[in-house]
């Protein structure tokens, strides 16, 4: 086994797509109902690299394992130092790192970016897994919304964690 991380290109639309669809179609991780399409992630993935934002993959013998972005927390200017992360792993790859190698990669390349704060919108506090992963890398329980989105016939409620970058708010960003 050979793990490795690089940027995701638009030749790994396909592999994304299909891991992101097992997501939609059977977890409530993602709280969106239909699958989208190739094209509509390819766009998704053109959009969060052309604002500046990292979208690596993680392959295991050339085949793609899983995926991580970085993207915008909210979209007023007073956030511009914060991102939200996303990170999903093909279910054949589970236990094998392949999470705990993209978000350490995910982490390093928004600190090197500048960004400050990274905010991980986990849906369900059932998901463990994710949780978990997340408090290995230091981030924090901020807080649970009840009932936020529903999925699958059920309310679901979404977890929220948090985690400094760099000097987090210790310090001013180099630009403002």
């Amino acid at each position: 086994m050979s793990l490795q991380l690089r940027p995701a290109t638009p030749a790994d639309i396909p592999a994304i797509t299909a891991i992101y669809a097992v997501e939609v179609r059977e977890l409530v991780n993602t709280y969106e109902y239909e699958v989208p399409s190739e094209a509509e992630m390819a766009q998704r993935m053109q959009s969060i690299t052309e604002h500046g934002y990292p979208y690596l993959v993680a392959t295991i013998d050339d085949e793609v394992a899983g995926y991580a972005y970085a993207n915008s927390y909210r979209a007023r200017i007073a956030y511009q130092w914060t991102v939200e992360n996303s990170i999903y792993v093909d279910a054949r790859f589970h236990g094998q790192g392949v999470g705990k190698a993209l978000m350490q990669a995910l982490i390093a390349e928004c600190t090197a970016r500048g960004y400050r704060q990274m905010i991980a919108v986990i849906g369900e506090p059932t998901n463990t897994a994710s949780i978990k992963l997340h408090e290995r890398f230091g981030f924090e329980l901020i807080g649970v919304f009840r009932g936020l989105g529903r999925k699958h016939g059920r309310w679901l409620d979404t977890v929220q964690m948090q985690r400094a970058l760099g000097d987090g708010a210790d310090s001013a960003p180099t630009h403002e």
